[in-house]
């Protein structure tokens, strides 16, 4: 009996032996409504924005506006900003990879604290730059001294997350100033504020800032989460002109299409009312926050849309019970569960589905709950 010789493929760069792909969110046995696994914002676009959305969807035989000038003019009349000073992507996370391939190569170092958001040490390894990475604190915050004395001479590019997904926590403005004072001229530091409408500590630092004073400041915003356009990529960045006029040349043409940009401008336009909505999910988030840690979770608070349950031997229970429930949450093994803020009844079903996943709690000699 004859075999058959494996063909013979095209030779593919050796870098992804071993290169991690993204995962997704999981999905629920209750749909999108049990979905809380990917940090999506659970309410649909406002009526205004869906129409602007039809109306864009008549013209999808043309290309859409590679300089995406209406939202970067609506941005930059937000920020207070010049429009030279804002670059538009398809979604934060296309950014993120941009800024490596602008700033590192191969012997390049991009650092960033870990465990934080999972696409920075892809991304820079896809540049073919070397990640670095400096461990949280243990309550879940960057160790911004660890990390500025990890800059070293091969140091390009400094991610800071925050609020840091998946954990939450934020980094205070005073804090921020310190640590990006200190930071050489000649390194980028890029302040990932994917979650910033969701804050509401009066302390926490904001990137715009420190723009006017340190041209080496980057920061990136999203659409994605509050503003609830995640299925039509569309982010940005605020930065001094040269950077962002690297981002210009390293983006893929005509990447974000006439939909999202007309969406993310009526999504400008209606922010008050948005920001209802992001009420409710900071309300939500405190609902969950307070139910897990009265039940003996190990949770932290967060300024983000989810909540960080770290790992102290009961993590698989959790994910577990919420599957049982029909639920989906993000499971970090040997770390914590992220999970997201969804619409009131998840967040119910939620809280029962842990409150039946930590019974029988295991106690301490103090009897309190380990």
């Amino acid at each position: 009996m004859s075999s058959t010789a494996p063909p013979v493929l095209p030779r593919l760069r050796s870098l992804l032996d071993d290169l991690p792909a993204y995962r997704p969110g999981r999905p629920a046995a209750l749909g999108d409504a049990g979905k809380l696994s990917a940090n999506e914002n659970p309410h649909p676009p406002l009526p205004s924005v869906l129409d602007a959305v039809a109306a864009a969807a008549a013209s999808l035989n043309r290309y859409p506006d590679p300089a995406c000038g209406a939202i970067t003019q609506a941005l930059a009349e937000r920020h207070d900003v010049g429009i030279e000073q804002i670059a538009v992507g398809a979604g934060s996370v296309a950014l993120c990879q941009q800024l490596v391939f602008a700033t590192a190569g191969p012997g390049d170092e991009v650092l960033f604290a870990w465990r934080s958001f999972e696409a920075y040490p892809i991304v820079t390894r896809m540049g073919d730059a070397t990640p670095r990475q400096v461990p949280l604190t243990a309550g879940g915050e960057h160790d911004l001294d660890a990390m500025g004395a990890a800059i070293g001479p091969a140091t390009r590019l400094v991610f800071v997350c925050n609020p840091n997904n998946p954990t939450g926590r934020i980094v205070d403005a005073a804090r921020l100033a310190t640590f990006v004072g200190a930071v050489p001229a000649d390194v980028l530091v890029v302040i990932d504020e994917a979650y910033i409408e969701f804050v509401r500590d009066a302390d926490a630092a904001s990137g715009c800032d420190l723009l006017a004073e340190r041209p080496n400041v980057c920061v990136l915003r999203t659409f994605s989460k509050a503003f609830g356009l995640a299925g039509l990529r569309i982010g940005y960045a605020v930065a001094h002109p040269a950077i962002a006029a690297a981002l210009r040349k390293t983006t893929t043409p005509f990447a974000v299409s006439a939909v999202a940009q007309l969406a993310a401008v009526g999504s400008l336009a209606a922010e008050d009312e948005l920001m209802e909505r992001v009420d409710a999910v900071v309300a939500g988030r405190e609902r969950i926050f307070g139910a897990l840690r009265a039940q003996g979770w190990s949770v932290m608070p967060s300024e983000a849309n989810f909540v960080w349950v770290a790992d102290d031997g009961r993590a698989d229970r959790l994910v577990d019970g919420c599957r049982e429930a029909g639920l989906s949450v993000r499971s970090f093994p040997g770390e914590g569960v992220r999970v997201t803020v969804g619409a009131p009844q998840a967040n119910e079903q939620l809280i029962e589905a842990a409150a039946a996943a930590i019974e029988p709690v295991v106690r301490t000699s103090t009897g309190l709950p380990r």
